[in-house]
């Protein structure tokens, strides 16, 4: 397999990851704010990246928060892939000033913060909840033949217009009712 099918098999597998759909049990709420349960996410890179594993670079207690840089480390279709992230999870204490509430649940925090952030990141677990979804807004061969199909009766000039802007990419999924609105306009002032 070469370097450009490659990269094509690792792109269409993202997007599958990507365009997976977050079981609303797994979703949760906090301050406003929806995330992704780490259970959800570990089974999910499990099922698509298995063989994953998740190290530790860099951490620190500083006087408000613990830091954690995480690297992981996934195979993607034949190659193996890094990425690294940081998370940080403010500390608790006590209301006497005497010490830490429970910086053991901080650090697990923070390390489950920088996972879950990879995760989505480099693996797209969970890009609907985290809006990191891409759409695909560029027009099928089925929306093309009906444009083309509709513009058949147009004088040069229209057709000319519209075929041009069809080949530099200008019409797009969301412009395709606008556009048949606009040619049976143009259509109709014709035949008058």
């Amino acid at each position: 397999m070469n370097d450009v099918e490659n990269s094509a098999k690792i792109t269409e597998h993202h997007k599958t990851v990507s365009n997976l759909d977050t079981p609303k049990y797994f979703i949760k709420s906090k301050g406003g704010v929806d995330y992704v349960e780490y259970s959800y996410m570990r089974d999910v890179a499990d099922e698509y990246f298995p063989g994953w594993s998740w190290n530790i670079i860099y951490r620190e207690l500083g006087s408000e928060a613990y830091e954690v840089h995480g690297r992981l480390k996934w195979f993607d279709n034949g190659l193996w892939r890094e990425g690294d992230a940081v998370a940080a999870h403010r500390v608790q204490k006590k209301r006497d000033g005497s010490g830490f509430v429970d910086i053991g649940n901080d650090v697990k925090a923070a390390n489950t913060d920088a996972i879950k952030k990879a995760f989505n990141m480099y693996l797209n677990i969970a890009d609907d909840v985290y809006r990191n979804r891409v759409e695909d807004l560029s027009l099928n061969d089925g929306d093309i033949d009906m444009i083309m199909d509709e513009i058949k009766d147009l004088d040069n000039e229209w057709k000319s217009k519209i075929e041009g802007s069809l080949e530099r990419g200008e019409i797009l999924k969301p412009d395709l009712n606008r556009v048949i609105n606009k040619i049976q306009t143009i259509k109709g002032e014709a035949n008058e």
